[in-house]
């Protein structure tokens, strides 16, 4: 059997990704017809029904969703090869950091330091990104190391779990809620999270992905809208320490999923550069645990004083 091509791995995605050869087809800006005729190809090639067709819909098989998976790791690991390949080939090669802007646990100027002093250390460009982009950038070859916050998917990465830390829920100064010193999720029925989810459900924002109507804020624009009392917000005690305003107010929540920073990187990654990063990031994560008089699986203190 001859080897796959990568073309029949985009067009296979685009259908069982839209179920409308249609849609798929305009995506990938090509006529109909064809794109049927080469994702019947592909299923004779491999022996299997990838896609069940009929007038009015077309939907995966179970074999087809196993392929889909497959086929998804497939195309990110061809593209992370072609970025990493460009990146590697620039006259000054460095080492790509992302992660969104105040979500390092206060970690990054003192991991950058410690990464410094490393032999195989390179040039470091940060990149800053929103919610959810660090995993995408480091599976498409756009970034080789990624500090953000878990659970999320990690589906060809590794990682190292650096600090564990409460998060707060950032309400209004004015808020009723305001007046008492601890809250669980039931409290706060009724009021809203940046995406529009309740705030009652809790968020586990790495986890989940804002809808497609969800508004993009900045932070300014969070802590803007959380003074107005239009809504709440669950930031990780690092971020409430560094943002204090006489607004807003930051209150433990009993129930509420705490954050963990981890590094994360390609599995097949094999850079000196990444090796010494994580390095980095791990001893000034210990040292930072050991200074604030915690240990392993430990939450370090909150701004409010609580654990």
């Amino acid at each position: 059997m001859s080897d796959l091509e990568v073309r029949q791995l985009r067009y296979f995605v685009a259908v069982a990704e839209e179920l409308h050869f249609g849609r798929a087809a305009q995506r990938l800006g090509m006529a109909q017809p064809p794109l049927s005729r080469a994702v019947r190809d592909l299923e004779r090639h491999l022996g299997v029904r990838l896609l069940e067709r009929t007038t009015r819909q077309v939907a995966l098989t179970p074999v087809g969703e196993v392929f889909l998976r497959d086929a998804r790791t497939a195309l990110d690991a061809v593209t992370a090869a072609a970025a990493r390949a460009r990146h590697a080939g620039r006259p000054a090669p460095g080492l790509r950091v992302a992660l969104k802007a105040d979500y390092d646990a206060g970690l990054l100027p003192r991991i950058l330091a410690t990464y410094d002093l490393e032999p195989t250390a390179l040039p470091v460009e940060v990149q800053l990104g929103g919610r959810g982009e660090q995993v995408p950038a480091l599976r498409e070859g756009r970034a080789d190391v990624a500090l953000l916050q878990s659970p999320f998917d990690d589906r060809g990465l590794d990682l190292e779990p650096l600090l564990t830390e409460p998060r707060l829920v950032a309400l209004a100064a004015d808020d009723p809620l305001s007046a008492r010193s601890r809250l669980c999720l039931a409290d706060l029925a009724g009021r809203v999270l940046p995406d529009g989810a309740p705030a009652d459900q809790g968020d586990d924002p790495p986890a989940r992905a804002p809808a497609a109507d969800a508004p993009r804020l900045d932070l300014a624009q969070i802590f803007n809208l959380v003074e107005l009392g239009r809504i709440v917000w669950f930031p990780p005690a690092s971020v409430a320490r560094r943002h204090p305003r006489p607004g807003i107010a930051y209150r433990p929540v009993a129930d509420l999923r705490p954050s963990t920073l981890v590094v994360a990187w390609p599995q097949d990654s094999h850079s000196p550069a990444v090796a010494a990063f994580v390095r980095a990031a791990a001893t000034v994560a210990a040292d930072t645990a050991r200074a604030a008089g915690t240990g392993p699986g430990r939450e370090l203190l909150d701004p409010t004083g609580h654990r």
